[in-house]
């Protein structure tokens, strides 16, 4: 996620700074990388999902459009926020949809190895979301490497880079987040 040119960042400081023509500028640069977020955040979802990533993006630009006190400092921060932006909508999606089903048939979470991964195992989104907003109360930096390696998909070395931290502190602190979120869903799995 390196901005080598620095044109994306520029975009950013630019469009928070009050410039409406930053946004278009900035959107087809972005777009690709902004769908495959949406495509890794849906692949958490059951295969029965009625959102496709296109409308995901969608939703979360018009979100970002009426968002214009935020300033942002960099790429990284911009797609950390897409991503936690579009954890949100799918939280907010299924808990629509497990209200409309009252609870009948929801799936207990099992999360067995959290991995970016194509064929991981599908978790209840609003256990995982429960358990990630837990897991940000108590320790704040496993969760924003949860969300930097989870749901955005960097690499061990990379979110040592984008934190300042070494790639074992980060390895040591992955590790720890996702025994500890194991922890809390299984103890969720076991609530009626």
């Amino acid at each position: 996620m390196a901005d080598t040119p620095g044109k994306v960042t520029r975009l950013l400081r630019a469009w928070s700074a009050g410039d409406p023509e930053a946004l278009d500028r900035l959107l087809p640069l972005v777009l690709d990388e902004a769908r495959d977020l949406a495509r890794r955040a849906l692949a958490l979802e059951s295969c029965d999902h009625t959102l496709q990533p296109t409308a995901l993006v969608n939703e979360v630009y018009l979100r970002l459009v009426d968002r214009r006190t935020f300033w942002w400092q960099d790429r990284s921060q911009f797609f950390s926020s897409l991503a936690e932006l579009m954890r949100r909508i799918l939280v907010d999606h299924a808990r629509r949809h497990r209200t409309a089903k009252r609870g009948g048939g929801v799936p207990r979470l099992r999360l067995e190895e959290m991995d970016v991964a194509a064929d991981a195992p599908r978790p209840e989104l609003v256990e995982l979301d429960d358990a990630l907003v837990a897991l940000q109360a108590v320790d704040p930096l496993r969760y924003r490497i949860v969300m930097l390696r989870f749901f955005i998909g960097l690499t061990e070395m990379e979110i040592a880079s984008e934190l300042g931290l070494s790639v074992n502190t980060v390895g040591r602190k992955w590790q720890a987040a996702r025994r500890w979120l194991h922890r809390e869903l299984s103890r969720a799995g076991d609530r009626p």
